[in-house]
Parts: C-alpha cells; structure tokens; sequence
C-alpha cells in the first residue's frame, strides 16, 4: 500500500470515528431516550451475547434484530458504523482462526459440504464480536460520549473510571491524528516510496507515541486552567418518560426471550406445520 492510500486510509478512519459524535445530536425518538435507558440495555444486550454457547448460531439469529430495528429508528446509516466494527476484524480472526483446524467433528452436512463443529465456533466468535461492537458504536451514535459518561456517574459507576473512559475515547482522535500527520511528513520527504522504509519504522513509531503524549499533556493542561479537578461535573437533569420505560420493558423482554428460548426453532415449527 502506497503512503498516500496509508494517509487517506487514516483520514477515513478518522471520519468515521468523528461520526459517530456528529450523529449524537440527531432529533430522532431514539436519540431523545434516557442516556441511562440505552446504557442498560446496551449492557444487557452484550452481556446476553456474550452468554451464548460457542455452538449456538441458530439461537443467536434474534438478536440481529436489535441493531437493524435502531438502525432505522435512529435514521443512522449503517455503512459508517458497518466499516468501523470491521477494523476488529483481525483481532477476532487471530483469536479463533485455529478452531476449524482443532475441532474437525462434523456438524452437519450441507448440499455435500461437511460443516465441522470447529468452523461453527470460529463463524460464533465472529457473530458475537460484531454484534457487540456493532451495539456499542450505535450507543454511542445516539447518545454521545458526554451523556454516556453521565448517565455511568449516575448509575453510581465510580467517577474516576466514567472520567477515564471520556478521556481515553477522546485521547483516539489525539493519536489518531499524530499518526496521520508523522505519515504525511514523511511523505512530503520521500515522495516516491511505496511504504515505510523499516529503517525508519522504529524511530517514526517513537515520534508519534511522544507527539501524542505531548499533545495529550497539552490538552490536559488546557484543562486545569478551564478548572478541571479530576471531577466531571454536569446537570443532573435527565429524566425517564414513558417512552424509556417502554423501551427497557420491551427489549428486556426480548433480549432474555430470546436468550432462554430457541426462537428460531420455535417459528420453523410453526411455519412447518408442526405447531398449530
């Protein structure tokens, strides 16, 4: 990858990060929700996901319905959020790609095609990574960083720790962006190189972890001088309406239906005739 795609890619990464703050201040009915009613049942959500066994595809299907059914009432393109999610991608395919080679029990037999139990877990870790992530972006798209750290404080989450997950999401953008400027730098001084010489690699690496500290220091210290104190302070005016609880009532209902009960198996019975 030449330097220039290297930059753009950055760039992009970048936007689609500052996105999700700019999508926070839409005016839909989601958005409007309690900052607490969405962490709850964002939580719940992942904890649910989490839950699952590592063989249980079928089972899991239900909870698609979540982010595709926020997707639309919030008004968020899902593309952005989409591409964001994938960047974990590697990590989850470094975590379970030696599955299918370790369990080759056969599952199933698909058309001629030996489905084993290891491919079934590998495809689950996938499952289960993206649907949390997915889920995580979406509270942050419709709710904001800022609101989300209130309504932690609120829910008695040690200051300290709500504070530390404000400054750490904000301090993305900070590396992020010395990142993107040490590549155009260095760019600009070797204009026709189609990548980092490894030469340079270390030393580049070096620059940006101290630029980015000294811009974090920067920023810190514009801080203290606005009269930060390691507290974060707000108006504690958020209030639960009838839509709030409407929203935990129907989603904790679904999300746990969902979690005991084989509902996809349940529906094939009914369309098949089985159940009447």
């Amino acid at each position: 990858m030449k330097l220039d795609e290297n930059g753009d890619y950055m760039n992009n990464t970048i936007n689609q990060i500052r996105f999700l703050d700019e999508t926070a201040y839409k005016d839909t009915s989601i958005h409007k929700l309690n900052p607490i009613t969405k962490v709850l049942v964002t939580f719940l959500y992942i904890v649910v996901v989490i839950s699952y066994g590592k063989y249980d595809i079928e089972r899991i299907l239900p909870l698609f319905l979540y982010p595709i059914l926020i997707f639309i009432l919030s008004d968020l393109r899902a593309k952005p959020i989409l591409r964001i999610s994938l960047l974990a991608l590697p990590f989850t395919l470094g975590i379970g790609i030696f599955n299918p080679i370790l369990d080759k029990r056969v599952a199933a037999n698909l058309f001629g095609i030996l489905i084993t139990y290891g491919w079934i877990s590998f495809i689950m870790i996938i499952i289960k990574t993206l649907l949390t992530i997915i889920a995580t972006f979406i509270l942050i798209a419709t709710t904001g960083i800022d609101k989300i750290t209130k309504a932690l404080i609120m829910l008695k989450v040690p200051k300290i720790f709500a504070v530390q997950i404000l400054l750490t999401y904000r301090y993305i953008f900070v590396l992020t962006e010395e990142v993107l400027n040490t590549i155009n730098a260095y760019t600009l001084r070797a204009p026709d190189k189609k990548g980092i010489n490894i030469a340079f690699a270390g030393s580049l690496l070096g620059q940006i972890i101290l630029r980015s500290f000294k811009r974090a220091q920067n920023i810190y210290n514009a801080m203290l001088l606005r009269g930060f104190n390691g507290e974060f302070c707000f108006q504690n005016n958020i209030e639960f309406r009838i839509n709030d609880y409407k929203f935990i009532i129907f989603w904790s209902i679904f999300i746990i239906a969902s979690r005991l009960f084989n509902i996809p198996k349940f529906l094939g019975l009914v369309l098949t005739g089985v159940i009447k």
